[in-house]
């Protein structure tokens, strides 16, 4: 029982050590609009996750550019706000990250989910599955549903419990997600990807 007992320890430590560190809050990169997202994404070999998306459940644009602050970081992508509904929210914001996966069109997204004054906190993290076309990037957010019935009025205490906990079935929901709106032309053409020689 000892020997369970430091093996589960064991691989939650691991675990905990093995998570990706991402900054607390978010910062705003100051002079960052569309125009200037453009013009960075033109002169960089784009990935086809880059790009600037639209994201309509919140009238939101924003850009995803390659970012790695240091070489033994993991996170490879930042969300950049462009443009917004939400006024307070300046462009520029960095509103989340994306980190790669072992599955070629599956990442780890981070999005900021609370607001400190100007400044955004507390990245939830859900996984996000970009299309074959690269042209939308679809993701569940992180949902906990349960529910607690508290029986004060119990019969029998050691047969039926004062407290129970109910599970709740939930109808599928579509995914969220954002809708590639830059680059592309229409025509179906292929985004550039960097090719090894």
């Amino acid at each position: 029982m000892k020997r369970l007992f430091w093996g589960i320890l064991l691989i939650a430590s691991v675990a905990a050590g093995a998570k990706t560190v991402l900054p607390e809050q978010s910062v705003v990169v100051p002079g960052f609009n569309e125009q200037v997202a453009r013009e960075r994404l033109l002169e960089s070999d784009m990935q086809p996750l880059e790009g600037i998306w639209y994201y309509p459940n919140e009238d939101m644009t924003i850009a995803i550019e390659r970012w790695q602050p240091e070489p033994s970081h993991k996170i490879g992508y930042r969300l950049l706000l462009v443009s917004s509904e939400d006024l307070e929210l300046l462009p520029g914001t960095v509103i989340g990250y994306i980190e790669d996966s072992a599955v070629d069109n599956k990442y780890h997204l981070w999005l900021y989910s609370q607001r400190s004054k100007v400044t955004l906190v507390s990245p939830l993290e859900c996984v996000a599955t970009l299309n074959k076309d690269a042209t939308s990037l679809t993701f569940e957010p992180p949902r906990w549903d349960v529910k607690v019935r508290v029986n004060f009025a119990r019969f029998l205490p050691t047969l039926f419990r004062g407290v129970s906990i109910i599970p709740h079935v939930e109808q599928e929901r579509l995914p969220v997600g954002f809708k590639k709106i830059f680059p592309a032309d229409g025509n179906g053409n292929k985004f550039n990807k960097v090719r090894y020689l």
